[in-house]
Protein backbone atom coordinates (compact mmCIF):
# COMPACT_ATOMS: atom_id res chain seq x y z
CA UNK A 1 0.00 0.00 0.00
CA UNK A 2 2.74 2.11 0.74
CA UNK A 3 4.69 1.96 -2.25
CA UNK A 4 1.85 2.27 -4.62
CA UNK A 5 0.78 5.49 -2.57
CA UNK A 6 4.83 6.99 -2.89
CA UNK A 7 4.56 6.19 -6.90
CA UNK A 8 1.55 8.29 -7.02
CA UNK A 9 3.10 10.86 -4.88
CA UNK A 10 6.49 10.58 -7.38
CA UNK A 11 3.65 10.63 -10.43
CA UNK A 12 2.46 13.82 -8.76
CA UNK A 13 5.85 15.44 -8.08
CA UNK A 14 6.15 14.66 -12.14
CA UNK A 15 3.25 16.50 -13.08
CA UNK A 16 4.05 19.59 -10.79
CA UNK A 17 7.53 19.94 -12.12
CA UNK A 18 6.42 19.66 -16.04
CA UNK A 19 3.66 22.72 -15.02
CA UNK A 20 6.75 24.73 -12.90
CA UNK A 21 9.07 24.79 -16.08
CA UNK A 22 6.16 25.72 -18.51
CA UNK A 23 5.29 28.72 -16.07
CA UNK A 24 9.16 29.51 -15.67
CA UNK A 25 9.38 29.93 -19.29
CA UNK A 26 5.84 31.62 -19.85
CA UNK A 27 7.16 34.53 -17.50
CA UNK A 28 10.50 34.83 -19.04
CA UNK A 29 8.97 35.14 -22.81
CA UNK A 30 6.59 37.24 -21.29
CA UNK A 31 9.07 39.57 -19.94
CA UNK A 32 11.29 39.14 -23.00
CA UNK A 33 8.03 40.47 -25.51
CA UNK A 34 8.17 43.89 -23.10
CA UNK A 35 12.03 44.35 -22.87
CA UNK A 36 11.88 43.43 -26.70
CA UNK A 37 8.38 45.10 -27.73
CA UNK A 38 8.18 41.65 -29.63
CA UNK A 39 4.08 40.64 -30.04
CA UNK A 40 5.32 37.82 -31.99
CA UNK A 41 7.07 36.09 -28.22
CA UNK A 42 3.97 37.77 -26.72
CA UNK A 43 1.13 35.72 -28.81
CA UNK A 44 3.55 32.39 -27.85
CA UNK A 45 2.82 33.27 -24.19
CA UNK A 46 -0.80 33.37 -24.51
CA UNK A 47 -1.07 30.08 -26.61
CA UNK A 48 1.25 28.43 -24.54
CA UNK A 49 -1.11 29.42 -21.64
CA UNK A 50 -3.45 26.79 -22.80
CA UNK A 51 -1.51 23.54 -21.87
CA UNK A 52 -0.45 25.17 -18.25
CA UNK A 53 -3.83 25.54 -17.86
CA UNK A 54 -4.59 21.57 -19.21
CA UNK A 55 -1.40 20.38 -16.52
CA UNK A 56 -3.32 22.33 -13.95
CA UNK A 57 -6.17 20.13 -14.12
CA UNK A 58 -4.20 17.03 -14.39
CA UNK A 59 -2.36 18.41 -11.06
CA UNK A 60 -5.70 18.44 -9.29
CA UNK A 61 -7.19 15.71 -9.98
CA UNK A 62 -4.04 13.90 -9.28
CA UNK A 63 -4.06 15.00 -5.85
CA UNK A 64 -8.10 14.26 -5.18
CA UNK A 65 -7.27 10.72 -6.23
CA UNK A 66 -4.50 10.70 -3.43
CA UNK A 67 -6.81 11.71 -0.89
CA UNK A 68 -9.94 9.63 -2.43
CA UNK A 69 -7.91 6.28 -2.38
CA UNK A 70 -5.29 7.00 0.14
CA UNK A 71 -6.32 9.47 2.82
CA UNK A 72 -2.87 10.47 3.81
CA UNK A 73 -2.37 11.71 7.03
CA UNK A 74 0.52 13.53 8.82
CA UNK A 75 3.49 14.48 6.45
CA UNK A 76 1.90 12.95 3.26
CA UNK A 77 -1.34 14.88 3.77
CA UNK A 78 0.71 17.94 4.04
CA UNK A 79 2.21 17.32 1.38
CA UNK A 80 -0.95 16.72 -0.51
CA UNK A 81 -2.59 19.66 0.50
CA UNK A 82 0.46 22.31 0.00
CA UNK A 83 0.70 20.47 -3.97
CA UNK A 84 -2.93 21.48 -4.48
CA UNK A 85 -2.53 25.55 -2.84
CA UNK A 86 1.40 25.55 -4.80
CA UNK A 87 -0.78 24.11 -8.46
CA UNK A 88 -3.20 26.74 -7.94
CA UNK A 89 -0.58 29.14 -7.59
CA UNK A 90 1.27 28.39 -10.55
CA UNK A 91 -1.50 28.51 -12.48
CA UNK A 92 -2.38 32.16 -11.12
CA UNK A 93 1.18 33.13 -12.41
CA UNK A 94 0.84 31.76 -15.91
CA UNK A 95 -2.25 33.87 -15.91
CA UNK A 96 -0.09 36.97 -14.80
CA UNK A 97 2.17 36.04 -17.83
CA UNK A 98 -0.58 35.96 -20.16
CA UNK A 99 -1.46 39.88 -19.25
CA UNK A 100 1.91 40.83 -19.63
CA UNK A 101 2.01 39.59 -22.55
CA UNK A 102 -1.13 41.31 -23.40
CA UNK A 103 0.02 44.42 -22.81
CA UNK A 104 3.60 43.37 -24.46
CA UNK A 105 1.47 42.74 -27.72
CA UNK A 106 -0.07 46.34 -27.08
CA UNK A 107 3.03 48.21 -26.54
CA UNK A 108 4.21 46.76 -29.23
CA UNK A 109 2.45 49.05 -31.82
CA UNK A 110 2.34 52.24 -29.49
CA UNK A 111 4.68 54.94 -28.44
CA UNK A 112 5.82 56.32 -25.13
CA UNK A 113 7.61 58.75 -24.18
CA UNK A 114 11.51 58.86 -23.91
CA UNK A 115 13.37 57.29 -21.45
CA UNK A 116 11.94 54.23 -22.03
CA UNK A 117 11.17 52.44 -19.04
CA UNK A 118 13.36 49.74 -17.69
CA UNK A 119 11.85 46.88 -16.29
CA UNK A 120 14.78 44.48 -16.37
CA UNK A 121 15.39 45.01 -12.30
CA UNK A 122 12.10 44.31 -11.03
CA UNK A 123 11.42 41.50 -14.07
CA UNK A 124 14.71 40.05 -13.09
CA UNK A 125 13.85 39.97 -8.88
CA UNK A 126 10.31 38.79 -9.96
CA UNK A 127 11.95 36.09 -11.89
CA UNK A 128 14.55 35.05 -9.41
CA UNK A 129 11.80 35.01 -6.75
CA UNK A 130 9.71 32.61 -8.94
CA UNK A 131 12.96 30.32 -9.70
CA UNK A 132 14.00 29.95 -6.21
CA UNK A 133 10.53 29.24 -5.00
CA UNK A 134 10.36 26.36 -7.73
CA UNK A 135 14.19 25.03 -6.45
CA UNK A 136 12.91 24.83 -2.95
CA UNK A 137 9.51 23.02 -3.98
CA UNK A 138 11.36 20.23 -5.96
CA UNK A 139 14.77 19.88 -3.60
CA UNK A 140 12.69 20.37 -0.39
CA UNK A 141 14.64 23.31 0.88
CA UNK A 142 13.51 25.30 3.82
CA UNK A 143 16.28 27.64 3.18
CA UNK A 144 15.79 28.82 -0.34
CA UNK A 145 12.05 29.18 0.83
CA UNK A 146 12.35 31.44 3.99
CA UNK A 147 14.92 33.74 1.38
CA UNK A 148 11.85 34.28 -1.06
CA UNK A 149 9.64 35.54 1.45
CA UNK A 150 12.21 37.82 2.78
CA UNK A 151 12.68 39.71 -0.86
CA UNK A 152 8.97 40.21 -1.26
CA UNK A 153 9.07 43.71 0.26
CA UNK A 154 12.06 44.89 -2.66
CA UNK A 155 9.43 43.72 -5.28
CA UNK A 156 6.96 45.81 -3.82
CA UNK A 157 9.29 48.86 -3.18
CA UNK A 158 9.83 48.12 -7.16
CA UNK A 159 6.34 48.77 -7.95
CA UNK A 160 5.92 51.44 -6.03
CA UNK A 161 8.84 53.19 -7.53
CA UNK A 162 7.69 52.49 -11.09
CA UNK A 163 4.12 53.95 -9.82
CA UNK A 164 5.66 57.03 -8.95
CA UNK A 165 7.42 57.18 -12.11
CA UNK A 166 4.67 56.82 -14.40
CA UNK A 167 2.30 59.14 -12.37
CA UNK A 168 5.21 61.61 -12.95
CA UNK A 169 5.06 60.93 -16.44
CA UNK A 170 1.31 60.59 -17.45
CA UNK A 171 1.48 64.89 -16.00
CA UNK A 172 4.34 65.24 -18.12
CA UNK A 173 2.74 63.35 -21.27
CA UNK A 174 -0.91 63.35 -20.92
CA UNK A 175 -1.08 62.32 -24.41
CA UNK A 176 0.57 59.19 -23.92
CA UNK A 177 -1.94 58.46 -20.87
CA UNK A 178 -3.48 55.11 -22.40
CA UNK A 179 -0.21 53.18 -23.42
CA UNK A 180 1.45 54.47 -19.97
CA UNK A 181 -1.36 52.62 -17.90
CA UNK A 182 -0.59 49.89 -19.57
CA UNK A 183 3.13 50.11 -18.54
CA UNK A 184 1.73 50.75 -15.05
CA UNK A 185 -0.09 47.11 -15.44
CA UNK A 186 2.88 45.51 -16.46
CA UNK A 187 4.57 46.54 -13.43
CA UNK A 188 1.67 45.44 -11.07
CA UNK A 189 1.48 41.89 -12.85
CA UNK A 190 5.15 41.42 -12.07
CA UNK A 191 4.38 42.22 -8.19
CA UNK A 192 1.52 39.89 -8.37
CA UNK A 193 4.16 36.93 -9.67
CA UNK A 194 6.59 37.93 -6.88
CA UNK A 195 3.44 37.33 -4.35
CA UNK A 196 2.42 33.81 -5.39
CA UNK A 197 6.26 33.30 -5.44
CA UNK A 198 6.03 34.35 -1.68
CA UNK A 199 3.01 31.87 -1.57
CA UNK A 200 4.73 28.87 -2.94
CA UNK A 201 7.55 29.39 -0.59
CA UNK A 202 5.04 29.46 2.39
CA UNK A 203 3.51 26.23 1.20
CA UNK A 204 6.96 25.09 0.87
CA UNK A 205 7.58 25.64 4.78
CA UNK A 206 4.35 24.39 5.45
CA UNK A 207 4.84 21.21 3.76
CA UNK A 208 8.36 20.32 5.37
CA UNK A 209 8.01 22.21 8.89
CA UNK A 210 3.91 21.88 9.34
CA UNK A 211 4.07 25.66 10.02
CA UNK A 212 1.71 27.98 8.68
CA UNK A 213 3.51 31.26 8.50
CA UNK A 214 1.08 32.94 5.70
CA UNK A 215 0.04 36.88 7.36
CA UNK A 216 2.75 36.48 9.75
CA UNK A 217 5.91 37.46 7.43
CA UNK A 218 6.96 40.07 10.19
CA UNK A 219 6.69 37.74 12.80
CA UNK A 220 8.70 35.44 10.50
CA UNK A 221 11.27 36.88 9.72
CA UNK A 222 11.86 38.72 13.32
CA UNK A 223 12.65 34.85 14.50
CA UNK A 224 14.55 33.53 11.85
CA UNK A 225 17.10 36.48 12.34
Amino acid sequence: MRSHLEREFEKLKKLILSLSADVEENVMKAVDSVINRDPVIGEEVIIADEEIDFTEVNVEEEVLKILALHQPVAGDLRYAMAIMKINNDLERVGDEAVNIAERAIFLSNHPLPIPPFDFSIMARKTQNMLRMSLDSLMNYDIITAKKVCQMDDEVDELNKMMYSQIQTAIRQNPEYVENLIHLLSISRHLERIADYATNISEDVIYMIEGTIIRHKTEIFLSNDN
